[in-house]
């Protein structure tokens, strides 16, 4: 077969895109690109070439933009280029260079791919949108303008009024085997999980790589034989990008031993992608059999996880997806036999140990402020310290004038006891007084400031406030003369 049956075969197999689709063509000027647009040309597909100049190598940049443009006339096909102060960027966001150049390209790209909800890339608070407005997409057909400008994009209109575009569903890069073996030994050797020994994927979203079946020297060879231009990168060369060190040092090193070094990663690639199906295969057994869905928190019971094997790939397959790192495993295992209340967080979530239970719940909400107490308990932490749990017989009581430490009638109450955040509408009876009072009341008479208001935690049983940790007890749970038994419970900040 040839190449470019192989490109049909490849796109159909996997279902990429279908012939009626607009495609989006991420073209940087380089072999590879230059050969996908060729690809795509020949095989029929009506398509968009996008350019991003990333202003990083002074007149080799602009050479690369004139020339992907003209490839666009060349082809009669729509053209858009985006200008980007990468260096600026990296530098405001703490990014390398290569990552800021990654967050800017896809930023804009999914944005004109989603003119109507703009995609973004990258982390909250750094993402680039590039929005292209619907409008600019639908001008009207004989329009005389070469060139249309906008803020983030330039259109280029190769032939005047035929500029009435059709909206891309997908956007092609060119990325080819060669590239995919280099990605799997980059993700091994910076540490990674199965899905990033398996490399890129043929199609994630929006974004396809039709040409991840090719091998480096048939693109080549095509070019060659389709008397195909491009231009060459210098910045390929350099061995400070980590990509450019693998393809010019590592993977050469290794064919002195291994000569078909290359050929095997590339056979390993192909397992590793049956392999992962089966392992999700395997974890989704795993997640139905432990993980319980409680509104927006999800409960794990402890005994079950700790039974399961292999428990720490268990454990961070279940994590990964609430923004917990590979290196946060270890510390929820230890969460396991630690005490109620003890809890790991990730920039998103919590994960605290509530009892028998493991509870993921969104950081800073209020389900994840409340922790139960079981009788036997005798030590819980939360948010604000830990409360010391002791049963005494009432004949072994010092009473003690300290707001740290309550001692309540064990007769008065039901477990589990809540710990949890006070919140608008409660009420209590304090200590000494029949009537009830309402929190908010009795913080403004005790003066306490609005950030110590938000400090406070209450202690309820059946849903009734027993203790307002650290202030003040209710009347209801107070000792009395005929009081058996005491729990003394004390607050450590």
């Amino acid at each position: 077969m040839t190449l470019l049956q192989r490109f049909q075969q490849y796109i159909s197999d996997n279902h990429l895109f279908s012939t009626g689709d607009t495609l989006l063509l991420a073209v940087s000027g380089g072999i590879d690109s230059v050969v996908l647009c060729e690809l795509c040309k020949q095989a029929g597909y009506s398509f968009i070439i996008a350019h991003c100049n990333f202003k990083l190598r002074a007149d080799e940049s602009e050479r690369d933009a004139a020339f992907v443009q003209q490839l666009a006339q060349n082809y009669k096909v729509p053209f858009l280029r985006k200008e980007f102060d990468t260096a600026s960027y990296a530098q405001n966001h703490k990014l390398s260079i290569q990552e800021a150049a990654r967050e800017l390209r896809y930023g804009w790209f999914a944005g004109l791919l989603n003119p109507a909800n703009p995609g973004r890339s990258g982390q909250a608070g750094r993402r680039q949108t590039a929005n292209l407005k619907p409008e600019t997409w639908n001008l009207e057909p004989g329009t005389q303008q070469s060139a249309i400008h906008d803020s983030r994009f330039t259109i280029h209109d190769l032939e005047p009024g035929n500029l009435n575009l059709q909206q891309p569903t997908v956007l092609l890069t060119a990325h080819h085997l060669d590239d995919n073996i280099e990605t799997m030994l980059m993700h091994f050797f910076r540490g990674t999980g199965i899905h990033g020994l398996r490399g890129m994927l043929p199609k994630k979203g929006q974004i396809v790589r039709p040409l991840l079946f090719a091998r480096k020297q048939e693109l080549k060879q095509f070019a060659t034989d389709n008397n195909l231009n491009w231009v060459e990168d210098s910045s390929n060369a350099l061995d400070k990008y980590s990509r450019n060190y693998f393809r010019n040092q590592l993977i050469p090193l290794v064919q002195n031993i291994y000569p078909e070094a290359e050929n095997n990663l590339a056979g390993n690639l192909r397992r590793f992608v049956d392999m992962e199906q089966l392992y999700e295969q395997a974890l989704a057994v795993h997640k139905k059999k432990l993980l319980e869905y409680k509104g927006e928190e999800v409960h794990i019971p402890i005994l079950k996880l700790q039974k399961s094997e292999p428990l720490h790939s268990i454990v961070y397959e279940i994590i990964s997806g609430f923004g917990f790192s590979a290196a946060q495993v270890d510390e929820v295992i230890k969460l396991l036999g630690s005490e109620s209340g003890r809890y790991v967080q990730s920039a998103t979530h919590r994960i605290i140990k509530n009892r028998r239970w493991l509870i993921i719940a969104a950081a800073q909400t209020e389900q994840a402020q409340t922790l139960a107490i079981d009788a036997d308990e005798d030590r819980i932490v939360f948010e604000n310290g830990a409360l010391e749990l002791t049963q005494i017989n009432s004949s072994n009581v010092q009473l003690v004038n300290d707001p740290a430490i309550a001692l309540i009638d064990q007769n008065t109450l039901q477990f589990p006891l809540l710990l949890r955040k006070w919140k608008k509408g409660d009420y209590f009876y304090p200590l000494g007084l029949k009537k009830k009072k309402k929190l908010a009341r009795f913080f403004i008479d005790q003066k306490l400031s609005m950030t110590d208001k938000e400090k406070v935690w209450v202690l309820e049983s059946n849903k009734k406030i027993l203790w307002v940790v650290g202030l003040r007890i209710d009347d209801r749970f107070k000792i009395t003369g005929s009081t058996k038994q005491v729990l003394r419970i004390q607050f450590t900040g």
